[in-house]
């Protein structure tokens, strides 16, 4: 498959990006064939203003460094206005209630990206309001985070289709986006966390069968060494997220045997490479010679953030253009 040059099997017709569940890989390989193209000119200095005008309010209620960047660099090379709102800046699910919110910011907005904890806030945007409403974390699912790991194993790999992830570590958004993602284009998925810490089951089941049409194979774990056997993607994250730091002293006990470093990470297949969403912490969950080495890719997944997210708010945003 190309997705340089992708030909879609259907116009693209999704009006929100609040997981990947009801994402099919013809939409995915559009957001991806999209962000290749858009990174391309970005590189050469072509320009492209296809949100010219556009009006993107951005709403945190977690701090960020990839997601703030990323999305109001992202909408101004679109030729859009980003504005920023804190949970200090407008009385969401406070003052005011998350369906007026909704309905006053559609208003003023051609889109909303929202970074928060609960999930069901962002589901509540997006049927009392009229406008794109895109997930940029939360507790339940990081959509964004996994089109730009899927864009980076594609640049680098080329396909999806008879690759193996695997992901050694919490049961989290990331975890559950992966099970996702992986389970709609075809990947094998593979993920090991401790007793206790496994990813929720409905959402295990969804990637399952997803996978029976996909061909994606589904396995969850409590041993990293037969999860990152033969994997070509190696993938971890911290082991305690943001609002579980009160948790971050009993986790790192709890994960103390799912570290990447050297002696695991060679049990993947030799062209193996490693990837991590960022922030990472050194000597917890990865070693440095791991994350710093030659085979890792986590700061070109990083930038990835910026094209893909350009391309998920062209296709929600844009009126198909």
């Amino acid at each position: 498959m190309d997705l340089y040059n992708y030909t879609p099997e259907s116009p693209f017709k999704k009006k929100h990006l609040l997981s990947l569940k009801d994402y099919s890989a013809d939409e995915i390989y559009q957001i991806i064939s999209l962000a290749l193209r858009l990174k391309d000119e970005r590189k050469k200095g072509i320009d492209h203003p296809l949100l010219k005008g556009k009006t993107l309010g951005m709403i945190f209620s977690k701090s960020s460094t990839r997601t703030r960047v990323s999305f109001e660099v992202g909408i101004q090379q679109l030729g859009g206005y980003g504005l920023f709102l804190s949970s200090a800046d407008i009385q969401l699910g406070r003052g005011e209630t998350i369906e007026d919110t909704a309905k006053v910011l559609s208003r003023y907005l051609d889109g909303i990206m929202i970074r928060t904890f609960d999930q069901e806030d962002v589901e509540k945007l997006a049927k009392y309001g009229s406008i794109p409403i895109i997930n940029g974390l939360t507790d339940l699912f990081h959509p964004c985070q996994i089109l730009a790991d899927l864009m980076t194993i594609y640049e680098v790999k080329g396909r999806f289709k008879g690759l193996k992830l695997a992901y050694i570590g919490d049961g989290n958004n990331i975890a559950h986006s992966l099970l996702l993602g992986c389970s709609i284009v075809g990947m094998d998925i593979s993920i090991a966390c401790p007793k206790g810490y496994e990813p929720e089951e409905e959402i295990v089941e969804l990637a399952q069968n997803k996978g029976l049409s996909s061909g994606s194979q589904v396995c969850i774990t409590h041993d990293p060494i037969k999860a990152i056997t033969g994997a070509d993607i190696v993938y971890t994250d911290v082991w305690a997220s943001m609002g579980q730091e009160k948790e971050a002293q009993q986790r790192i006990k709890d994960f103390a045997n799912y570290q990447i470093n050297a002696k695991l990470f060679d049990l993947a297949n030799d062209q193996a490479i490693f990837l991590h969403c960022l922030p990472a912490h050194r000597g917890e969950e990865v070693t440095e010679e791991v994350i710093d080495g030659a085979q890792s890719f986590i700061f070109d997944q990083a930038e990835n953030r910026l094209h893909a997210q350009k391309a998920v708010m062209v296709l929600l945003m844009g009126n198909n253009l």
